[in-house]
Order: structure tokens, then sequence, then C-alpha cells
């Protein structure tokens, strides 16, 4: 479907890739991800942007999910069970993703799992969910099934088998009703997404073509008391299409157990802050919490306050190690690697304060002219990236709190970043993100 459903050359997609995710409105930091998505698999020009709802959930996750189990419907080959490809890997414009033949072989004793190359040739609706996980998880393995005709029971039993840890990732791929008028449609879509809120599984191929593999889901996810949260819903009216035929689609992310809890995750990431710094002062080897949703991607920044002055700031943009790593070593860069300081002393170390700031995936603002940009800024809530001809420079919302007028920022901010005195603002490239901030 490269070149149809979505773009066929590389740069293309990513960019379009890009766009989708850089849009998505939510912008608050995250604490761990889902078990599962339901996601639509229309062209991108239609559901792209619900799509990307459900993906940007997953940010957090790259590094730690390494198998995804995706599931979509026939829409051409029929075919009886679950069927998988015998094909060793899916290629798409990004590279190929492999097949994960040792995950096929522990559901191949299950009469309803079949293999079928011919229900996966034609099939578009796993096909593009594809260039969304590779942008957002990097390597994986993949376990496609193409869903006929099958039980409940039987779609249940295999989702189970491969249900895994937090390294597996469940898909369901679905679109919800087909070709009513625009009115009737938002009717039918909103009572069948109560229905999926309440873990129903006799969703019907009327109500969601994918109904097979969702009712899977939903039952296994109400027997482990799974929550369900909507993310996004729309038809194909609200985004490419007339209101006379339209269809339906929804991301919606499923979660197993409450998680940790802020302030219990900023307990944790200033103990390993401090307890990072003090190691390296008494020439000691940290050891390090083991909770597990340390291992999340992120980026963090540490601050350190020695009698009410700045005595270091490290930080990362983007989440490119896991959050535990990334906090204890900007907590060692704010102490002994700040160019701005000399090294931590023990003794100036009795004076400080820690703060440890985690940041979410940096979003960019689209402007005509620099008016237009500084309207879009949420003074003391936006940090914002600030990058042109090579050179970035970021103020985190605290900066906020000296510098309150827009353009004083972001005159502050160019300047921080290197930049020409006459460099224009509409000319450079601008991101924001938000922050939690946990302070001793």
């Amino acid at each position: 479907m490269a070149g149809t459903f979505y773009p066929g050359e590389p740069r293309a997609l990513t960019v379009e890739l890009d766009d989708l995710l850089g849009g998505v409105p939510h912008l608050e930091p995250r604490l761990g991800f889902p078990k599962a998505l339901i996601v639509p698999h229309a062209g991108y020009v239609y559901s792209g942007e619900i799509a990307a709802r459900a993906y940007d959930e997953l940010a957090p996750a790259r590094g730690i999910v390494s198998r995804v189990i995706l599931l979509g419907p026939v829409h051409r080959v029929p075919v009886r069970g679950l069927a998988a490809p015998g094909a060793d890997a899916f290629a798409t414009p990004l590279g190929n993703v492999p097949v994960d033949r040792e995950a096929l072989r522990t559901v191949q004793d299950m009469p309803q799992v079949v293999t079928s190359d011919a229900a996966h040739a034609p099939e578009h609706c796993l096909e593009v969910q594809l260039p969304f996980l590779q942008k957002v998880l990097g390597a994986f393995t993949l376990v496609p099934f193409a869903v006929g005709t099958a039980s409940v029971r039987e779609v249940a039993e295999v989702i189970e088998r491969l249900w895994g840890g937090p390294e597996t990732l469940i898909v369901v791929s679905t679109d919800l009703s087909h070709y009513h008028p625009y009115g009737e449609a938002k009717r039918i879509d909103g009572a069948t997404l109560e229905r999926v809120r309440s873990f129903a599984t006799d969703i019907d191929h009327e109500e969601a073509c994918g109904a097979t593999p969702l009712n899977g889901l939903l039952s296994v996810a109400k027997k482990r008391q799974m929550s369900v949260q909507l993310l996004a819903a729309c038809n194909s009216a609200d985004t490419a299409g007339g209101k006379g035929r339209v269809v339906g689609y929804a991301a919606l992310a499923l979660r197993q157990g409450e998680g940790v809890s802020q302030a219990d995750a900023g307990s944790t990431l200033l103990s390993i802050a401090r307890g990072s710094i003090e190691a390296e002062i008494n020439k000691k080897t940290m050891v390090a919490p083991e909770e597990r949703w340390l291992a999340q991607a992120g980026a963090s920044f540490v601050t350190l306050m020695c009698a009410g002055s700045l005595r270091g700031c490290i930080g990362s943009l983007e989440a490119v190690r896991p959050l535990g790593t990334d906090v204890a070593e900007n907590a060692r860069g704010a102490a002994f690697r700040d160019p701005r300081f000399g090294a931590l002393t023990g003794q100036e170390w009795l004076q400080c304060q820690v703060e440890v700031s985690l940041l979410s995936a940096p979003k960019p603002l689209r402007f005509a002219d620099e008016d237009a940009l500084l309207a879009q800024l949420c003074p003391g809530e936006d940090g914002v990236i600030l990058e042109s001809a090579g050179r970035r420079g970021t103020f985190l919302p605290q900066v906020w709190d000296a510098l309150p007028e827009p353009r004083h920022f972001m005159r502050e901010l160019a300047k921080k970043a290197g930049l020409a005195r006459d460099e224009r603002l509409a000319r450079c490239r601008v991101s924001r993100y938000r922050v939690i901030k946990w302070s001793e």
C-alpha cells in the first residue's frame, strides 16, 4: 500500500509521520505506556491523525517494547481462523520488520492459527500500522494475524498465549461504521465506543470492521481488569471526505494496573539524582532502584541550587535512554560537567538542593511570522527549543519566572542559542514541551 494509503518514498513518509505525531495536542510528560492499542487503518489522509494520537502514547516504550502482536480483519481474502504469514519480514519504505517466527511457533499447535500468505498479500489493515510503529519504537519483531472467521474465545486464546510482559505490545486494527450519513455515523460510533469502554464482546462488523479481533482483545482485557481510555475519534468527513457516506475512526489505549504515581516517581527520581552525585563524590558505586517504570525512555533535566543560586543544570531534550539512567547521568553532569561552573565539591554539596524535571516529547510549532509564534506560547507552562543554522538552545518552563514577557523570553533564548542578533525568529524551528518538576 506504499504510495496509496501512505507515501511510498522514505523521506516523504518520514515527513508525514513527523507531521502527524508532531500535531498530536497532548503535551504533558508520560509515566508508563499502554499494553494495548486500538487504531484505525484507512489511508493516512483520512485516519492518520487519529492513529497518531494512539501511537504518540508509545513514546516512553522505545527500547522496552521489542515485540508487537498485530491483529486486524481480512478485507479481501476470506480465511478461517487467525492467519499468520509464511514470510520472514514485512517491508515498508522505512525498512524491513522481521516476523517473529519463534513467537509464531508457540501458537502453531492451536487449531485456529493457520498460515496464509494469500490473506496477507493484499491486506492493508496491518501494513498501514507498521510505519507508525517503526517511527515510535525503532526496532521490533512482528507477530501479525489477518483475522477471518473466529470466535471470541479463539482470538482471546491466541492473545493470552502471546501476552508476555512489558516487551510485548498488542495492537488491534479496526475502523468503525461504514458508509452511513454523517449524523447517523456519529450516533452509531458513539454507541459502539461506549460498548468498547464497557468491555462488550458482541460488537458486530456493522459497528467495527475489525470486530472479531476487537472482541477477543476486550475479552482478555475484561478478564485482566484493564482500563480503557478513548484518546480520539472522528470520521472521514472530519478529515478528507464528504458527509454523505462516511467511515468512523477511533484510537483507544488499554492499560494494566495503575502505574506509578507522580509523587512516588518524583521521590524516586530525586533519590537517584542525589545518589548519583554522592556516589561520585564518595568514589562509590551507586545502587540504582530496579523499578520497572524507570526503564521507559525518558528525557530529563537535573538542576542544582546552592544558597538560592544556580549551581548547575544539565539535561536531555530527547528520550534516547532509560529514564533512570538519564536522571543519574544528568545529575552527574549538573554537578561536575556544567561548563559554567567548576566541579562540585563535597562542602558545596552539603548546601545544595536538587530539582528533577521530566520532559514531554517536543512538538513543533507552526507559524507564519514572529507575532503568530508568540501568540501560541503559554508563559509559565511551555519549555521552548529554538533551532537555526545548526545551533540550538532551550529554556525550561521555570525560566518564565524571570522572563515573563514572550518576546523578551524568545530573544534571550536566541542569545543563549548563539544566534545572530538580527536572526528572524520566523526563519527558526521552534518546538515546545512540558515538564513535571520535583524539588527537594
